[in-house]
């Protein structure tokens, strides 16, 4: 086995952050899913970042597509730290029609038009290929070295999920030393993991190539004019067939949690759901984990702050995350999300919410299992979450009765 710096120095990591979230909207309005703000301070694509910085992984390229000025931002400000003369770098790479004219036509297609990166002056052995959408913690360098061990072509993460929920993923077919002989795109009947009986192997994502085997292997597809779009739908399936030695890789959970997590945060509905588990007594998802800190940008605001006045003015959180820079004012805040530079202000109600960064809540408002962006002024006395007719006609309102106000929602 290689040393592990060898492999890292080696290695070159490719995010796909492109991703327009359609059933994240309005959240999605002005930014890609891989932006979109989540726990208060975080953007979704710094678990990926701060995965790759804790597992040692330094040199990233970062493929963006849909309304990236928001992302490309958050990537200036927050992580820079690399040293390219140290041979580090973090880079976004904006689509450039590069081949055919085309757009990123899928996640295989992205890499493909971007191969110069780790074939050009840039070489690597190596390419580790990631969705910049997902939230977990996982130590990227013991799949590197369990990729080099097994001699595989192409190493898979999976995760285990009960056979009757696996058919909304890519389910991993394997045998007892987990090659893999089967790859089924979100299949009626998942088949199950033949180490585990009533569970099945599900793709997380997260591919190893041996970078001479992924060059190889798309300029083959395209040559013979096969579809090579999408890895789930096109490339796998094809090395798969074609006898190349690909390998699934059991997930290992760096969160030190019973119940392994992996989050692709699909809709508003789910968004909600993780966000509030974070508030949680004992929540799934480990923010306060000093052996795999979280890096995201540190807004220069000062400490969060409670104001009490007179009479039934007392300004007060309980069992909520609050951000720099916010002020609570003589308003009451429970079970909710708060971001930075907010303000809550007397006799104001706030409860089961998610607010963003720039905001500020009126008096004698109510707010309740709401989520509302950034930059938005609540008027004194609005209501929102307790009258449902009344909010789905000015805002976007879940089957579950979460209301959504979009970034820079101005009331008239």
């Amino acid at each position: 086995m290689f040393p592990g710096s060898s492999m890292l120095r080696d290695t070159i990591t490719m995010i796909l952050a492109g991703g327009q979230g359609e059933r994240l909207y309005p959240l999605t309005v002005h930014r890609s899913k891989p932006a979109v703000p989540f726990g208060g301070k975080y953007r979704i694509i710094d678990f990926a970042l701060s995965n790759c910085l804790n597992s040692g992984l330094r040199r990233i390229y970062i493929l963006v597509q849909y309304k990236s000025d928001s992302l490309n931002q958050h990537i200036f400000e927050a992580w820079s730290i690399f040293n390219p003369e140290l041979g580090e770098f973090i880079y976004s790479v904006p689509p450039q029609r590069k081949l055919n004219g085309d757009w990123y036509l899928g996640t295989a297609n992205a890499i493909y038009q971007n191969m110069n990166l780790f074939t050009g002056e840039r070489k690597c052995k190596w390419v580790l290929c990631l969705s910049g959408d997902h939230i977990y913690k996982m130590d990227y360098l013991k799949m590197l070295q369990f990729h080099n061990d097994m001699s595989a072509d192409l190493s898979i993460a999976c995760m285990d999920v009960p056979v009757d929920d696996a058919s909304r993923f890519g389910v991993i077919g394997i045998d007892e030393l987990y090659r893999v002989n089967m790859f089924l795109e979100k299949p009626e009947n998942p088949p199950e993991n033949p180490n585990r009986p009533g569970q099945a192997l599900v793709n997380m994502g997260i591919y190893i190539f041996n970078e001479s085997v992924l060059r190889d292997v798309l300029m083959d597809m395209q040559a013979k004019k096969l579809k090579n779009q999408d890895f789930g739908q096109d490339v796998i399936p094809y090395m798969v067939a074609n006898k190349y030695n690909v390998i699934a890789y059991p997930f290992i959970d760096e969160n030190k949690k019973s119940k392994p997590y992996w989050k692709d945060i699909g809709t508003i509905d789910s968004y909600y759901e993780a966000s509030m588990d974070l508030i949680s007594v004992t929540p799934e998802f480990n923010l306060y984990d000093n052996d795999w800190p979280l890096r995201t940008y540190q807004y220069q605001f000062p400490p969060a702050k409670t104001l009490s006045h007179e009479g039934e003015r007392i300004g007060r959180t309980l069992n909520s995350l609050i951000c720099d820079g916010t002020i609570v004012s003589g308003g009451l805040v429970e079970r909710s999300i708060i971001g930075a530079n907010t303000r809550i202000n007397s006799y104001s109600y706030v409860t089961d919410s998610i607010i963003m960064n720039n905001c500020d809540i009126g008096r004698r408002a109510k707010i309740r299992r709401a989520i509302i962006d950034k930059n938005v002024r609540i008027p004194e006395g609005v209501e929102i979450g307790f009258d449902p007719i009344a909010d789905k006609k000015r805002f976007s309102v879940t089957d579950s009765g979460i209301v959504v106000i979009p970034k820079n929602y101005s009331f008239q």
